[in-house]
């Protein structure tokens, strides 16, 4: 589950090209870059509303909606119909396609976001890939990177192998739910229609059409009146 095909569906955005002789799907990671470079179309064909920030790398398709106090500061690519709402911070290297979400209090960096992704709530997605569909609850956080200042390693048929990133969030698959508030750890790849529960920290390789479910234990007790003196 490791090649571009087995996690996504390359009919599914405008910049398949990414993948072209990937072995593996993060090699797209250090390509984003480089191929918004080479690939952005100069012009911007959104509705802005009030004031948003628009850096001049950045372009914009149509249908797509900006709303006051978004920051795109690119470089970055952008498909149509897309929303991105106030607040939302688009930092440098990420291609959205098209109808996606990216809401308010969201940080994109590096990131490349297949048609109809949905970001819409206070999340941060770093050096990870969003297959079509996926959607990330309100609070989600992909972490990309390590605290011990070492590459990402991934666990490829009993072998461990250099992914060569020294940050690398995740992989996410085509139509996979991960909860509100769930963390995701860096180097994560979560196959295609799975769904990582609210709360959830997870670290690993997840294959696709699992469930990952918080199992922590609550105390329920009696609500007693309290007295006054």
């Amino acid at each position: 589950m490791f090649k571009p095909e087995d996690l996504f569906n390359l009919q599914q955005t405008e910049h398949a090209r990414i993948f072209d002789e990937c072995k593996f799907a993060w090699e797209a990671l250090k390509r984003i870059k480089e191929y918004i470079k080479s690939n952005r179309k100069p012009g911007n064909a959104a509705t802005l509303q009030g004031q948003p920030f628009v850096g001049p790398d950045v372009s914009i398709g149509e249908g797509t909606v900006v709303e006051p106090g978004a920051m795109i500061k690119g470089p970055a690519i952008i498909g149509k119909n897309c929303q991105i709402r106030h607040g939302a911070y688009i930092r440098e290297d990420v291609i959205i396609g098209d109808n996606c979400v990216v809401g308010n209090s969201c940080e994109l960096k590096n990131a490349f976001l297949f048609n109809n992704v949905q970001v819409p709530h206070f999340s941060y997605v770093g050096d990870s890939i969003l297959g079509y569909k996926a959607h990330l609850g309100a609070g989600a956080t992909i972490s990309n990177i390590k605290l011990m200042p070492e590459n990402i390693w991934i666990d490829v048929e009993g072998t461990p192998t250099d992914t060569g990133l020294r940050k690398f969030g995740a992989l996410v698959g085509d139509e996979t739910d991960i909860g509100c508030n769930a963390v995701v750890n860096p180097g994560s790849i979560i196959g295609k229609g799975s769904i990582i529960y609210p709360g959830v920290f997870w670290r690993g390789i997840l294959p696709s059409h699992m469930i990952v479910k918080n199992r922590s234990q609550q105390d329920v007790v009696v609500r007693r009146p309290r007295t006054t003196t």
